[in-house]
């Protein structure tokens, strides 16, 4: 007679799986952030970040917090963004080439405001706020970490939740300086169970704790004319520098479970069960932009070096990950971007950037990674209502659009499952249509 009843390895493997469901949900997370994968705000969006480094709105606070202190007025900002890919991995033995086309749809806030009304200084400190919530508002974690036999983008797909705290403040004339804190969240669950070998349970323990973790963005701005030529006309005047740091950052959960089965498992040496993962990893970055601008245009290019060569330590304590064997590479993107007012009230930017691909490895065993040298080219229309009658300021409103092309790369499939098209080689590519808008409030 066949044995129907459940392994207990099986049992607490469901266990386990209930318990990543509770911080996953049914959603799709991946590597990255909106910041570094797509642009906060419309003007990020549009100038394929280029000029972020030299973006006076509150989403300064990722890209470089010292620009806080460019503009004196306070600030208030809401918006939206959605992102759509279709991810594709093409083989002759494939019915279907899409394989994923899982949308991020964010909804964002952002506040700056001076606080020198806290103290007895009059030298301006300005904190800059920056939030973002997946699914227009409605889930505020989104994680999820799998092998996989058919293929995963490495990029792309829900996003967590994006926090950032910082300020900025004038260090002398034409210099400023700024740092803030991204805050990400580490997840831990406990689950303790007694259970028969026909999967009832009893006695049962689960504990779900998150605790924040926090990582450093530092910059500094330099205006070339009011630094060097303060009283007088100069050829450095209009001429913009901006550095920035960013340290890596990373999402994770742990989860820790063991069961007893009376008769056969005792209490004294429980099975153990043991799962560490990464998602949502942000690798530490150096940027460094230069701009020019007048009254009525601006250019600017920015090189942003990112540091993917440091996941491959992550990966290897990763208990999901660990067998790929993947390898990395450090990345260098040159981007540029233009801004020019064409009315009074209204402005087009425009941006352009080249990502090669981080990841080295052709083929990632079990988890099967994908990822893609790729275009980036955005476009973006902002104007400024003025009559409001019962505002100070004028009433910004911005719009954006971002196209990411994936340029064709072949992978080869590795899975030790049995049953599995090992070694099977698939050509991936794929398209990103990003949109953006928000209203932003001057104080």
């Amino acid at each position: 007679m066949t044995n129907l009843a459940p392994k207990p390895s099986r049992l607490l493997t469901s266990a386990i799986t209930l318990t990543l469901a509770g911080f996953a949900s049914t959603a799709s997370a991946s590597m990255g952030n909106i910041g570094t994968t797509y642009g906060i705000l419309p003007t990020d969006v549009a100038s394929a970040q280029a000029l972020s480094m030299f973006n006076s709105q509150v989403s300064a606070t990722y890209y470089n917090p010292a620009y806080l202190a460019k503009d004196p007025r306070g600030e208030l900002t809401s918006g939206l963004m959605h992102a759509q890919p279709e991810l594709r991995a093409a083989s002759p033995y494939r019915d279907g080439d899409v394989v994923s086309d899982q949308e991020s749809q964010h909804v964002l806030i952002g506040m700056k405001t001076n606080l020198t009304s806290l103290t007895r200084f009059d030298h301006p400190i300005y904190l800059g706020f920056m939030a973002g919530v997946e699914k227009y508002g409605k889930e505020m974690l989104a994680f999820q970490s799998n092998t996989s036999q058919t293929g995963q983008f490495l990029e792309y797909g829900r996003q967590p939740l994006f926090l950032l705290l910082g300020g900025a403040t004038t260090l002398w004339r034409g210099i400023d300086i700024g740092a803030s804190a991204r805050i990400t969240l580490h997840s831990s669950a406990s689950l303790k169970t007694t259970t028969d070998l026909a999967g009832n349970t009893q006695y049962e323990s689960l504990t779900v704790n998150a605790k924040p973790s926090i990582r450093s963005i530092l910059s500094t701005s330099i205006d070339l004319g009011d630094t060097f030529c303060p009283d007088s006309e100069c050829w450095l005047d209009g001429w913009e520098t901006a550095f920035a740091y960013r340290s890596s950052s990373n999402t994770n959960t742990e989860v820790s479970a063991n069961t007893v089965i009376p008769g056969l498992i005792p209490e004294s040496a429980p099975l153990v069960f043991s799962v560490l993962t990464y998602d949502s990893y942000q690798p530490s970055i150096y940027a460094a932009g230069i701009q020019y601008g007048t009254d009525s245009w601006r250019v600017g290019v920015t090189l942003e070096q990112q540091n993917w060569s440091d996941l491959e330590e992550e990966f290897a304590n990763d208990t999901i990950k660990d067998q790929a064997n993947a390898r990395f590479k450090d990345i260098l993107i040159p981007r540029v971007g233009a801004e020019f007012k064409f009315a009074e009230h209204f402005g087009l930017t425009l941006g352009l950037a080249y990502q090669e691909s981080a990841l080295k490895s052709d083929s990632t065993q079990d988890v099967n990674y994908f990822d893609n040298d790729k275009y980036i080219a955005g476009i973006g229309l902002s104007a400024e209502y003025t009559r409001t009658r019962i505002l100070t300021y004028p009433v910004r409103f911005d719009l954006a659009y971002q196209r990411q092309m994936l340029q064709d790369r072949d992978f080869t499939i590795d899975s030790t499952k049995p049953g599995t098209r090992d070694g099977e080689v698939v050509t991936t590519d794929g398209e990103v249509d990003v949109i953006s808008g928000s209203v932003t409030l001057k104080f």
